[in-house]
């Protein structure tokens, strides 16, 4: 409207807002009746233009007709670019800095009077004042946002310091409620050297919980300042004696059968101690969330150049839903929460792990095939 309205006042064929600075000149609007040439976006080279005059007098230029201008009838820019009639007013923004200019021009002359002129500096002023509003706008909405994460922040901090403390008073007592326990049952005489031996794997079981707990646990804290989770590959390793050791250890307190399979004919540049906790979290987790009568089965082997490791057990399928959030910090299934079971630590340390060996954690859950956590990752030789 802006632009029809200055090129009726005016009968000039060519309107336009233009942002000009001390190196650019560009079109940002434009109303082209006389085949000009220039759309919203083109630029033409300031030094060559009128506008920049404009800029540094901060004052209106109007030229009814260029032959009979003392001042821009030699003047390079009319016979450079073909137009005898030609008027720009500055866009002066609240703060006094110049934004641009809103300027028209023709091939023929045309007559310029007070009221067209003072036509255009209200629609420069209009102009200057809407770009105002936007920015204030865009500032506001900046506060909303800063406003909205500072709120989130605040809420995840509580959230976290809830969640740290259900650890430390439930997930951590018991399995130290459960060996103070045992240790309190093993002092009777009279124990069965068969309850002796439960006792003991009982208390083996608490004790591996609870250091699988206090090791993410610090591992997530690092992180959380900034530390990440820390690295150590300086050289080809073995893996298949790692992967070994850490399944005879959960075998040893699984209420279900381990059935693994590792097949790794050469030695990799990885993390040996990172990938013996990532597999650990991942047997832990199938350890407490499988069925208990339904085997557990890992399956490593080098194939297609990636290391790939998968986990699976049986049991009740884990819904689409929750298999989105399983990697993130204190994921857990709604239907736990009230009892505090499972962090939600393991699975998101394990996905660093992977992802920084270069890989990914991918789950996948169905009634039939049970649920499997399986490591992709490069397979360096060196």
């Amino acid at each position: 409207m802006i632009l029809d309205a200055c090129g009726t006042a005016t009968g000039m064929g060519f309107v336009a807002v233009a942002r000009v600075t001390d190196d650019r000149w560009m079109t940002c609007a434009s109303r082209d009746n006389v085949n000009f040439g220039l759309k919203p976006g083109d630029e033409l080279d300031v030094a060559s233009t009128i506008c920049c005059e404009v800029r540094a007098c901060r004052s209106i230029i109007s030229i009814p007709d260029v032959d009979d201008s003392e001042i821009y009838r030699n003047h390079p820019t009319p016979r450079r670019y073909g137009f005898k009639s030609y008027i720009s007013v500055p866009i002066i923004r609240s703060d006094d800095s110049i934004w641009g200019t809103l300027c028209a021009l023709d091939s023929e002359p045309h007559e310029i009077g007070p009221q067209a002129e003072q036509l255009f500096t209200i629609f420069a002023r209009i102009i200057a004042r809407e770009l105002d509003r936007q920015d204030e706008l865009a500032a506001g909405r900046q506060e909303i946002e800063e406003g909205h994460a500072s709120l989130q922040t605040e809420r995840d901090t509580a959230r976290l310091r809830e969640e740290f403390i259900a650890i430390v008073g439930h997930d951590l007592r018991n399995p130290i409620a459960a060996v103070t326990s045992g240790l309190r049952m093993i002092e009777e005489r009279d124990l069965l050297p068969e309850r002796r031996a439960m006792l003991v794997l009982e208390m083996q079981r608490a004790l591996t919980r609870a250091s699988q707990i206090i090791t993410n646990l610090m591992d997530f804290a690092r992180g959380r300042l900034g530390a990440g989770i820390e690295m150590n590959a300086p050289a080809p390793v073995d893996l298949a004696p790692v992967f070994r050791d850490v399944i005879g250890e959960i075998e040893q307190v699984a209420g279900q059968p381990v059935y693994s399979s590792i097949d790794l004919p050469r030695a990799l540049v990885a993390d040996p101690q990172r990938l013996g906790q990532l597999l650990s979290n991942l047997l832990g987790n199938a350890v407490t969330h499988g069925a208990p009568s339904q085997p557990i089965t890992v399956d490593i082997a080098e194939r297609d150049g990636e290391l790939v490791a998968s986990v699976t057990n049986q049991g009740a399928p884990i819904p689409p839903d929750v298999q989105a959030s399983l990697f993130q910090p204190f994921s857990r299934n709604e239907s736990k929460r009230k009892s505090l079971q499972g962090l939600g630590l393991g699975l998101y340390i394990a996905s660093q792990i992977a992802l920084a060996h270069g890989g990914r954690l991918h789950v996948s859950s169905s009634e039939e095939a049970g649920t499997t956590f399986t490591l992709r990752m490069p397979a360096k030789p060196a």
